[in-house]
C-alpha cells in the first residue's frame, strides 16, 4: 500500500470514527480535502488515535456511571452460571432476594472497575503504529475493538481485578455472597460450591466493557461526520 493509498483510507476510517456526537453530516470530497500543509501520515495516524481516545473514552463513561452494567441487558453481569444450582434452589425455598442482592452488588463492583480501563486504552492507543492503524482502516467494523482487546486484555485484568475485590467488599457483595453460599451449602444433599468471585466479575467486566467499544467503534463508522478540533481541522482541512 502506497502513501496515497493510505492517506486515501484514514480518511474514509475517520470520517465513520469521529462521529460520535456531531451534528451534521458531511460529504466524502469534503472529508478528502486536505489543508495548505499537506495531510501526512503523521497527521493521519495521530486522527485515528484521537478517535479511539474519544471513543473508548464515550464507552467508559457509559459503563462506569450508575446502572452502567446493571441496567443494560446486553452486559449486566447474571449470577455465576457455575452457580446457577445455586441460584435455583435458593430462589426456590424463598432467598431470591438475597440473589438479587448478589447480582446487583457484583454490577456495581464492574461499574467501580470500569473507570480504570480508560487510561490502559489510552496507553495502548498511543503505541500503535502505522501497520497497526492500516489493519484497523482495512479492517471489519470491529477492527479497533479487536486492537484494544489484544492489546489491554492482560493489564484490565490486573488493573480490574484488585478494584472489583475491593469494591465487591465495599459493597457487601462478599458478604451476600458468602451468605447465599452458606445458606445454599447447608440444603441436604447438594454438591458444596464457591466460586471465586472476584475473578468471575472481572472477566464478565471486561468482556462488557468491549461489546460497548464494539458497538461504539459499529455505529460511529457508519455516520460520517466533523468534529472542530485543531488536529482534525488540520486531517479534514475544514
Amino acid at each position: 500500500m502506497n502513501k496515497k493509498q493510505f492517506l486515501f483510507l484514514v480518511c474514509l476510517f475517520l470520517a465513520g470514527i469521529l462521529s460520535c456526537n456531531a451534528q451534521y453530516p458531511i460529504e466524502i470530497k469534503q472529508i478528502l480535502k486536505p489543508s495548505t500543509g499537506g495531510l501526512t501520515e503523521k497527521d493521519a495516524v495521530a486522527g485515528i488515535r484521537e478517535a479511539l481516545v474519544k471513543g473508548t473514552g464515550e464507552s467508559v463513561k457509559i459503563v462506569s456511571k450508575v446502572n452502567g452494567y446493571f441496567a443494560n441487558p446486553e452486559i449486566k453481569i447474571p449470577f455465576p452460571p457455575e452457580a446457577k444450582e445455586v441460584e435455583t434452589k435458593l430462589r426456590a425455598i424463598g432467598l431470591g432476594s438475597q440473589v438479587d442482592d448478589v447480582v446487583a452488588s457484583i454490577n456495581r463492583a464492574a461499574e467501580d472497575a470500569a473507570k480504570s480501563a480508560e487510561p490502559v486504552f489510552v496507553s495502548a492507543i498511543n503505541g500503535m503504529s502505522i501497520g497497526d492503524a492500516v489493519n484497523i482502516v482495512k479492517g471489519n467494523n470491529d477492527a479497533a475493538t479487536r486492537y484494544l482487546e489484544k492489546t489491554t486484555s492482560p493489564e484490565l485484568k490486573v488493573r480490574f481485578s484488585p478494584v472489583i475485590k475491593a469494591s465487591l467488599d465495599r459493597v457487601d457483595a462478599t458478604r451476600l455472597w458468602a451468605d447465599v453460599i452458606r445458606q445454599y451449602n447447608q440444603i441436604p444433599f447438594v454438591k458444596k460450591q464457591n466460586p471465586d468471585l472476584t475473578a468471575y466479575v472481572t472477566d464478565k467486566a471486561i468482556a462488557g466493557l468491549f461489546v460497548m467499544v464494539a458497538k461504539e467503534e459499529a455505529k460511529i463508522r457508519k455516520d460520517p461526520a466533523a468534529r472542530a478540533t485543531e488536529l482534525l481541522k488540520k486531517v479534514f482541512g475544514n
